[in-house]
């Protein structure tokens, strides 16, 4: 059986359904995802594009991240859930917020990433790596 990630926004207008397994999965703690989260970092779960089917219609607003790089940040106009993003740096993939899963239980980080930006209070996980800026080919 084919393992399939579900969730959505707050509001229920922006459904979605991943896929199989996601091919990366960490915590971004960027400056960027520490405002547009409001919290430390941001827990992403990145998939194939083409692994990822949306119900409802999100809304896009695109900034060059701390990498020089654009990204995408998808939300739902009606509730402002912020579920999705679309790297620049990896086209063809759907970055999912884990926050946004019907069971979030299913977050599987594999490291923390951009931790040159970390605030002092953020407590990580000390047996996942750390990396200072973004992942490259993990």
């Amino acid at each position: 059986m084919e393992t399939k990630y579900t969730g959505g926004c707050l509001c229920g207008a922006i459904r979605y359904v991943a896929a199989g397994d996601p091919v990366f999965s960490g915590n971004c703690h960027c400056k960027d995802c520490q405002r547009s989260s409001g919290g430390a970092f941001v827990p992403v779960m990145l998939f194939s594009a083409t692994n990822v089917e949306l119900t409802g219609t999100p809304r896009f607003f695109a900034r060059k991240g701390d990498s020089g790089r654009t990204i995408e940040r998808g939300f739902c106009s009606n509730c402002g859930s912020q579920l999705f993003a679309k790297l620049e740096a990896v086209p063809g993939h759907l970055a999912i917020r884990a926050g946004t899963l019907d069971d979030a239980s299913r977050f599987s980080p594999k490291l923390n990433f951009f931790v040159a930006s970390a605030q002092p209070w953020d407590e990580m996980n000390p047996a996942l790596p750390r990396m200072p800026r973004e992942p490259r080919g993990q």
